[in-house]
């Protein structure tokens, strides 16, 4: 039986979201989800709390108006313990093997970790402990933003990976143009002489060459019959003559050559100011969204009455005829390019809580990366923290590793 492609997709999406909270079961022993974080035992300070013997320690990451850290409070026998009592290391070991190391020092009445718990907190986690001579360690995951997708799911959803590294952002300008014949490849054919109309041999649509005869006319001065023949190769536009009638001053055919088109795109406002000559214009047809590029070629010095534009012109090909005169298009100049260190595609966006963040793939995880992004065009964005040339990021469908990751809810351990 086949499947639409809105139902397959919808398929993939429980899927993968079966998939990563089953292999998040298997290989940790607990699915990521609010469940887990519930069952976490928390202290007064609403952080971890870890228990070997009489001895605990309250474990939790602040950010209330300072970047995250790690604190600390010690207690034994359930009570409170001076800072100054004991030591307490954290290493974290993040997606990829890189580890932090977080040394733990006094501060009022607890102890705080050195450096910042950078974005996701996300990692596996072992704090080591000397309190009064006893020594003591606790590993445990942490992970949020997180989700295992199994290869095979992963290419039948569609899921596709690209290395970051550097880009183009191009100053783009959206413009609204129109398709026209190019000046003198179009013809309108009135009879030399007048008089009656005695054979037609092309209709509308038909193509003809030049010195191609059209139709005959008798004039009505020498009763000679005369051939009206096409001026140029072309296309007929436009047919009004009649076998019987008579010829008189009014165009009979409308011939002109389509193999190449003019797009005018109409400037308005600053756009007429530093919108020239000479800059790349994609140009994209309404009908199909297929597109061709091209480069301005000129920017007319009047201003159109109706509309009070400028408008700017480029030619277009047309070798297969499918780009037709007084067909409106959408098209996008580039002003400027600028060269960038990192850029990824706009479709590797995703929002997760508060952030602009890509997907990072390693082996069958993938893991959330907070962004922060420059300046971007219609197709890519530029990156100026949050990634490093060479990660592997989803570029295509990361909206379904972001609902997988969703479904399986990895928490935002504190």
């Amino acid at each position: 039986m086949n499947l639409s492609k809105p139902f397959l997709i919808l398929g993939l999406v429980f899927a993968l979201a079966g998939c990563g909270a089953r292999e998040a079961a298997d290989e940790h022993g607990h699915g990521h989800d609010d469940h887990a974080e519930a069952d976490v035992e928390k202290g007064a300070h609403n952080g971890r709390l870890l228990r070997e013997g009489n001895l605990t320690i309250e474990l939790a990451i602040f950010e209330d108006g300072v970047p995250p850290e790690y604190r600390a409070w010690l207690y034994r026998d359930g009570k409170p313990l001076p800072p100054d009592a004991g030591r307490v290391e954290v290493v974290l070991t993040r997606l990829g093997g890189v580890t932090n190391t977080h040394r733990f020092s006094a501060r009022g009445d607890y102890l705080v970790g050195s450096g910042v718990v950078y974005e996701p907190h996300s990692f596996d986690v072992e704090v080591r402990a000397q309190v009064d001579g006893q020594a003591a360690r606790w590993a445990y995951e942490s992970y949020e933003g997180r989700t295992r997708i199994a290869a095979d799911i992963a290419t039948q959803a569609g899921i596709r990976v690209a290395a970051a590294g550097p880009g183009v952002i191009r100053d783009e300008h959206e413009l609204q143009g129109l398709l026209t014949p190019i000046e003198g490849r179009h013809a309108r054919l009135a009879a030399r002489f007048p008089g009656p109309i005695r054979s037609i041999t092309v209709g509308v649509g038909d193509a003809v060459r030049q010195g191609q005869a059209l139709a005959t006319v008798e004039s009505n001065v020498s009763l000679a019959p005369y051939t009206i023949t096409s001026p140029i190769d072309g296309v007929v536009l436009a047919r009004s003559a009649t076998v019987g009638e008579v010829a008189g001053e009014s165009p009979l055919f409308e011939i002109a050559d389509l193999s190449a088109l003019w797009v005018d795109v109409h400037l308005f406002g600053g756009d007429a100011q530093h919108i020239v000559a000479g800059l790349p214009i994609e140009v994209t047809r309404l009908s199909d969204g297929v597109s061709a590029s091209t480069t301005l070629d000129r920017v007319l010095p009047a201003t159109a009455t109706a509309s009070q534009s400028t408008v700017g012109r480029a030619r277009i090909d047309n070798a297969d005829g499918r780009w037709r005169p007084g067909a409106a298009v959408r098209a996008r100049v580039t002003v400027a390019e600028h060269a960038v260190p990192l850029a990824v595609p706009l479709a590797a966006l995703q929002r997760f809580r508060d952030w602009d963040v890509a997907f990072v793939r390693i082996g069958d995880d993938y893991e959330i990366r907070p962004l922060e992004l420059g300046r971007r065009d219609g197709a890519q964005v530029e990156v100026l923290d949050g990634l490093k040339a060479g990660d592997e990021i989803v570029v295509a469908q990361s909206y379904l590793v972001k609902a997988d990751i969703e479904k399986s809810g990895a928490s935002h351990d504190h």
